[in-house]
C-alpha cells in the first residue's frame, strides 16, 4: 500500500480496494443457492456487472449440475477471459443508458426463455445498475423508439433515479416484477449488484424480479412533473392503469429470494480499511449522497478545507470518503439546458455530454458526475495546501467517455492558468473532461466489471 507522501498512488489504491470489493467473483458464490434436486437451473439477468456474475456463477456452480441462461450487458463489459472462453451462460452486449435493438433482441429471448418453467426450477437472476436500460422491452402499444425517446428526455430531465426508474417500469414489458411473474411457478433468486442510494431492490434496474410499490398515478406525475412528453399510447396506459405493475403480496413473488451482493457501503468499507492499513484515518460520510455534482463537490471542498486549516471536525492527516449518486445540468448553447441524470444505470452519465465523436446543440461539453464534482470541488478548494481529491464511477466510465474519474491536487488550478485554461468556463460548459484531460489528471481504468456508483476520496495532509 503506498504511503501518504504519495497522495496520488493512495487515492488511486483506495479506489481500486472500493472496485475489488464489488466484483461479484469475490462475494457472489455466498449467496447462491444449491441446485435444485429435480429441475433445472435458468440464469437470467441484465446490467454493467452481468457478465463478470455470470462469469462467477458459471465458476462456482458444481460442474456436475445442468446450468443455462442468457445475460445482457453493456458494450465492451464482458471480462476477457469469459469472453476467449465462454461458458454455460450466454452473455449479449447492448446499448447503455439508451436502449438499442440489440437489447430489445436479447430481452425477447429471455421473455422465451422463461416459457415451460415448473415449479422444480431455479431462476437465478443476475441484476446490476445499467439493467434498466439493458433490459428493454416496450409495454404493449408502445415501440423501442418510443422507449428510446422517453428514455432520453428522463435522462435530461434532473429527476431522481427512483423516479427515471418509477417510469421506465411502469412503460415496461419486463421490469417492476414483471420477469420474477414471467418466471412463475419457478422459484427465483435475485442477486443484486446496487448502484442506488439506499440500496432498493425494486429501484435497482427497475426491481425486475421484486413487486413494485409504485403507480400508474406516479409515473405520469414524475412526467408531469418533469415535462416529459409521452406517446399517446404511453399516455393511455398510464392514465387508465393498463400498465399497473405486480404489487407486494402477488402470490408470483412467493418463496423467492433477494441478495444484495455488493453495496456502495460494503465498497466505502473497504477502502476505509485500506486508508487505515496505510496508517492513515479514514471516515466515510454516506453512501447516499445525491445533488448537483458541482454543489456537492463544493460541499465536500468546505469540509477539507475546515480539516486543513482548522482540525475540524477530523484530525489530519486523514482520508473522508463518500459515494451515492449525483446529477450534472447541463447549458446549452441557447441558456440552460434540461439537467441531465448522471448516474450509470440509473441513468449513466448526461445524454448531453456524448463523447466519443459525438456532439450535440445540447452538449457543448463532455464528461460525467465525477469530473463535473472534482472541477466545482477544484474551484472551491481554491488550491487548498494538503487537499487531494479523487472521484471515480466504479464500473470505470464516468458518463460516456473513457475514464473513471479525475484527481484534484493543489496544483490543479495554478497548473490550468499556466496553460491558459479558465476552470469556471469549463465548468460553465459542462467540460470538465477537457479540463482535467489537458492537465493529463484523468483516472482510466477501462470497464471495472462491476457497478456500486460513485466513488469519492478526499485526502488532507
Amino acid at each position: 500500500m503506498p504511503l501518504i507522501d504519495d497522495p496520488r498512488a493512495l487515492l488511486l489504491a483506495l479506489y481500486q480496494a472500493a472496485v475489488r470489493r464489488a466484483l461479484p467473483a469475490h462475494s457472489l458464490g455466498a449467496f447462491l443457492p444449491p441446485p435444485p434436486p429435480r429441475g433445472r437451473t435458468l440464469v437470467l439477468g441484465a446490467g454493467k456487472a452481468g457478465g463478470a456474475m455470470a462469469a462467477a456463477v458459471d465458476a462456482l456452480w458444481p460442474a456436475d449440475a445442468p446450468l443455462a441462461g442468457l445475460v445482457i450487458t453493456r458494450y465492451d463489459h464482458v471480462p476477457p477471459a469469459y469472453r476467449a472462453a465462454p461458458g454455460r451462460i450466454e452473455v449479449v452486449e447492448a446499448s447503455h443508458p439508451v436502449p438499442d435493438e440489440a437489447g430489445l433482441r436479447a430481452t425477447q429471448r429471455i421473455v422465451e426463455l422463461t416459457r415451460g418453467l415448473t415449479a422444480d426450477d431455479l431462476v437465478l437472476c443476475l441484476v446490476s445498475g445499467g439493467g434498466s436500460a439493458l433490459l428493454s422491452l416496450p409495454a404493449e402499444g408502445l415501440t423501442l423508439a418510443d422507449k428510446q425517446a422517453v428514455n432520453k428526455a428522463l435522462l435530461k430531465s434532473g429527476a431522481a433515479i427512483d423516479e427515471m426508474n418509477c417510469v421506465r417500469k411502469h412503460l415496461s414489458a419486463i421490469k417492476g416484477g414483471r420477469l420474477a411473474a414471467l418466471c412463475a411457478p419457478a422459484r427465483v433468486a435475485s442477486l443484486l449488484v446496487s448502484d442506488v442510494p439506499g440500496d432498493a431492490p425494486e429501484v435497482i434496474a427497475s426491481g425486475p424480479t421484486v413487486p413494485d410499490a409504485s403507480t400508474c398515478a406516479d409515473a405520469l406525475a414524475i412526467c408531469q412533473r418533469y415535462g416529459i412528453a409521452l406517446p399517446p399510447a404511453a399516455r393511455a396506459g398510464l392514465e387508465s392503469g393498463a400498465f399497473e405493475t405486480p404489487k407486494p403480496g402477488d402470490p408470483a413473488f412467493a418463496g423467492n429470494a433477494v441478495h444484495l451482493v455488493a453495496t456502495p457501503q460494503q465498497s466505502l468499507q473497504a477502502a476505509a480499511a485500506a486508508a487505515r492499513a496505510a496508517g492513515v484515518p479514514a471516515h466515510i460520510l454516506s453512501d447516499e449522497m445525491e445533488g448537483e455534482s458541482r454543489e456537492v463537490g463544493k460541499v465536500h471542498a468546505a469540509l477539507a478545507r475546515a480539516v486543513a486549516r482548522h482540525g475540524e471536525p477530523f484530525a489530519r492527516p486523514c482520508v473522508i470518503l463518500s459515494g451515492g449518486e449525483t446529477t450534472v445540468t447541463v447549458k446549452s448553447r441557447g441558456g440552460r439546458g434540461a439537467s441531465s441524470q448522471a448516474a450509470p444505470g440509473r441513468g449513466e452519465s448526461s445524454e448531453a455530454a456524448p463523447g466519443r465523436g459525438e456532439s450535440s446543440e445540447a452538449a457543448p461539453g463532455r464528461g460525467g458526475r465525477a469530473t463535473e464534482f472534482l472541477l466545482g470541488c477544484a474551484l472551491a478548494l481554491h488550491g487548498q495546501v494538503g487537499v487531494h481529491v479523487l472521484a471515480a464511477d466504479t464500473d470505470g466510465i464516468d458518463g460516456m467517455e473513457d475514464n473513471a474519474g479525475a484527481i484534484v491536487t493543489p496544483s490543479t488550478l495554478a497548473r490550468a492558468r499556466a496553460l491558459g485554461l479558465k476552470a469556471a468556463d469549463y465548468l460553465d460548459r459542462n467540460d470538465a473532461y477537457s479540463f482535467f484531460a489537458a492537465l493529463g489528471d484523468l483516472v482510466v481504468s477501462g470497464p471495472t466489471f462491476t457497478n456500486v456508483n460513485d466513488f469519492r476520496a478526499l485526502l488532507i495532509t
